[in-house]
Formats: structure tokens, sequence, C-alpha cells
């Protein structure tokens, strides 16, 4: 099939659903994979150039062995490209469990009755921000069940609450939210309390799944959800995130999905998703769903470098669902950001194991429970530079702006000096001895890559200083 633009033209409307379960079944039945189209297309990604749907149905398609290779090649290289051999590090933090939906994937479930039901007091949610200050933390992601409760002006409370807990060194500089959709002025209220990146999945773009998955709730209407980051656009609401829950319908039409979805948000407000997120199904409390659709790791390695080549300017989020192996694994292919030291349970951060036990039940399975620590340890064994930079945030270089990554020298400039930056503090406030060691051994060699750069001297004097006891340094 010829890839037809005018037949296929992006919808330029605003707060529309375009989502065509068939327009994107005909792209992955009509694509044919040759060796010659898929070189043509890695080419294309690594000339920086994001994916139409055609070219990623031609890869959802490839099936040889070497030239998936080839594609995995391509994913690596162009990840090392546009964000060099950073991790970005955060935590997720549960507010409340309490929700309305029965999605049946989900230990919150509404019918689920083994579920403890649990919002944090304004006094705990403290608690668990110094635990996680603790440790090092610096970037949060807050989640909430869909309930009345949970309203935008109870968001905002919460964010203003989370970014005022200091300890010791410790602080919270960047909060994003993991909430229900909100309508324009909920949105614009959360905007107004500071947060980084609302975040909101799909879960199945596919209208019929989706239907089945969720019976009953305000999360039943897939148009109201879809549509929920337009909402948000539409009050300057710049950075946002997608993703896809895999495992609930066949990977390949979800993939397509999310590529139709930054097509949608560029096409609209000139800027795509932050960042996209890839969960796939993991038990759960209460979980009620078939395996049809799940998604064996050879296939999720291979998802996970597609969209890389796709978008190469979104961030990738891959969470501890999935065992250390399969992290470590898919982190080389294009993953940017990554949590560490996960706890889903309410409460967990600042409970002691023995108090722990009687915690309510999680929202899902979590599959690496390493601590931050050893995480940090791993990553610099394996010579990544982990970060917890949130420079561009708050120097406003989001939303339009956050394209400068496509500018020569951006990643030397800014990136990797702010990780340098912040892998310091942390090696300064809560490192070992041993990983302190090894941390100052992997920013030197990464200083040497730097050579020629104007700032090495600059990243030199302000790690001075932050050794001295400033904090807070940032490019």
């Amino acid at each position: 099939m010829k890839f037809n633009p005018e037949k296929y033209r992006i919808p330029d409307e605003r707060m529309k659903p375009f989502i065509d379960p068939d327009e994107i079944w005909e792209f992955i039945n009509n694509a044919k994979s040759t060796k010659e189209r898929v070189h043509e297309i890695i080419a294309k990604s690594l000339d920086k150039k994001r994916l139409n749907l055609e070219e990623v149905a031609v890869l959802v398609n490839t099936t040889d062995p070497e030239l998936v290779e080839e594609i995995l090649q391509g994913a690596r290289t162009l990840k090392r490209k546009v964000y060099g051999n950073r991790i970005v590090l955060f935590a997720p933090l549960y507010i409340g469990n309490k929700c309305i939906n029965n999605c049946k994937y989900c230990g919150f479930r509404a019918s689920n009755k083994e579920a403890k039901r649990v919002t944090l007091t304004d006094e705990e949610i403290v608690k668990e921000v110094e635990a996680l200050e603790d440790n090092g933390q610096k970037r949060l992601i807050l989640v909430y069940g869909e309930h009345p409760e949970y309203s935008a002006e109870y968001i905002a409370h919460t964010v203003k609450l989370v970014y005022g807990v200091k300890k010791a060194n410790g602080e919270i500089r960047r909060v994003n939210i993991n909430a229900a959709p909100l309508d324009i002025e909920g949105f614009r209220t959360v905007k107004e309390a500071g947060i980084g990146t609302y975040q909101i999945f799909q879960e199945t773009y596919n209208p019929e799944a989706y239907s089945w998955y969720h019976p009953s709730g305000k999360k039943k209407d897939f148009n109201w959800r879809l549509t929920s980051l337009d909402r948000a656009q539409e009050v300057g609401l710049d950075d946002v995130g997608i993703g896809a829950l895999f495992g609930l319908y066949d990977w390949r039409f979800e993939v397509l999905a999310l590529v139709r979805h930054t097509n949608h948000l560029e096409t609209c407000y000139n800027v795509g998703p932050h960042t996209i997120s890839f969960p796939r199904i993991k038990s759960a409390s209460g979980l009620d769903l078939t395996e049809k659709y799940f998604v064996n790791d050879e296939d999720f390695v291979k998802m996970v470098a597609i969209l890389r080549l796709a978008v190469p300017y979104t961030g990738m989020i891959l969470t501890a669902r999935e065992p250390v192996s399969v992290r470590r694994k898919v982190m080389q292919f294009g993953v940017s950001q990554i949590d560490g030291g996960t706890k889903l349970e309410l409460g967990a951060y600042h409970q002691s194991k023995n108090e722990q036990q009687n915690l309510n039940h999680e929202q899902f399975e979590i599959n690496d429970s390493r601590s931050l620590g050893e995480i940090i340890d791993d990553l610099i064994d394996n010579d990544y530079i982990p970060s917890f930079c949130t420079a561009c945030y708050r120097l406003g270089r989001t939303g339009e702006h956050f394209m400068e990554f496509s500018v020569p020298g951006f990643i030397k400039r800014f990136c990797t000096p702010n990780a340098i930056l912040t892998l310091t503090e942390y090696l300064v406030d809560y490192a070992s001895p041993e990983v302190r060691e090894k941390g100052y051994k992997l920013i030197d060699k990464t200083l040497l890559d730097l050579d020629g750069q104007r700032n090495v001297d600059e990243i030199k004097s302000r790690m001075e200083r932050i050794k001295q006891g400033e904090r807070d340094l940032y490019f």
C-alpha cells in the first residue's frame, strides 16, 4: 500500500476524537517489511525525524531476526545521540486509592472488596516525602485513584504540600501527576500549583476493547479520556505524558495508536507528549482478564525499540513492573526514565517492614524491589549517569521549547552537565563510600567525553561548590 497523506490526513481540530481503528489496522495489514524499507526507515529516524504510521507499521511487522536486530541497534544508537548516557530517576507516591471505576485489570477497582481504601493525611504525606528525601529522591509522581475526593483543588493542595517539605539537604524539585482526566478549569488549577508533567494513560486505544475493560465508572467514556490532554494544552499545560497498558489489546495496534496520539498533539499544539509510558499487565488484587494479549519479553524489547525510533525526542518511561533483567536490557534501546526504590502500598515509604505487612493491597505487583541506592549503584556499574535534573522545567524549557533537544550540542551543553551536578549532590549527601568512589570515576570519564565544551571548567567548579555545601546548581 502506498502511503497517501491526504487519505490519512491528521485532523487539525482540537479536542476531537482522533483514533480510527480501521485506519490503524489498514496500516498494519498492508505494510510490507523488506530489508530495503527497514533500512530506509531506520536511517530516517537516525536523522532525528519522527516516523509516520506507515513506517511504524513496517517496523512492527518486521520478524526477520537480522532486521529486528538492526531495529534494536538503530534504537540504541539513536538513544545515545539524543539522551547521551543519562537515566533520569523518580519515585511514585500513592496519595489515595479510592476509586469509582471498575477497571478489570486494576487492584483499585471499585468492586474489589479486598482493597482497603485509604487516603493519606497531610501529616502522612509529609512523612512519606521526608522518607523519600532521606533516600535522595528529587522527583516524584503523585498517583491518585479516580474519586470525587481527588479533585483538582485537592491535587493542587497535595502538590504544594510536597514542594514545601524540606529535610536536611533533601527537597522535591519536580512533582508530576498521574490522575483522572480533568475539565479545562481543573487543568488550570493544577497548572497554577506548579506541577510538572500531567500523565494520563489511555490504557488501550481500541474503543471496543476499552469498553469491555471499563464497564462502569466515569472512566468508561473513551473519548473523554482520549481528549483529556487536549484540555490540558488549552490552558497552557504543555508538559503531558501518554501511555498504554500493554496486554489489554494487540501490542502492534497500541504502538501505532501512541504515535497517532503524538501526531495529534504535535499537529494541534505544536508539541508532542513529554513522555510515553508502556507498562505491561502484571498481577493485581482482583484481576479479571485473560492472557490473550500479554506481551512476551522478546516482543516487549522490540516494541520499546520501535517507539524510540518512531518518536526520537520523546522521553520513555520504564517502571518497576519489569524485573531487573528486563530493565537492564530495555534501557539500552530507548528508555530515558525509570523509577527507583518504588513502593506502591500507601504509606509504605515511612513505615517499617513489620508495619508494612498491615498495609493495604497495592494497585499491581512490582518486580524490581531494589532500593534507590542499589539501582544507582547498578546504573553506575553500567556506565549510566543517574540524573535527578529538573532544570528544563524550572527554566521554561518545556512544550515547544523542549524541542531545543534538536539543536546540536544541547545534550553536552545542558543535559549531561546537569546530570553530573545532580549525581554529585547524591554522592555527597546519600551514597556509600564505595558508590561515591565509583560515581566520581564515572563523572571523570564523562567529562573527558565533554572535552572541548566551553562549560567543562564550570562543571568542575560547580561540583566543588556542591562539595562545599551549595545545592541546586544547574545550567
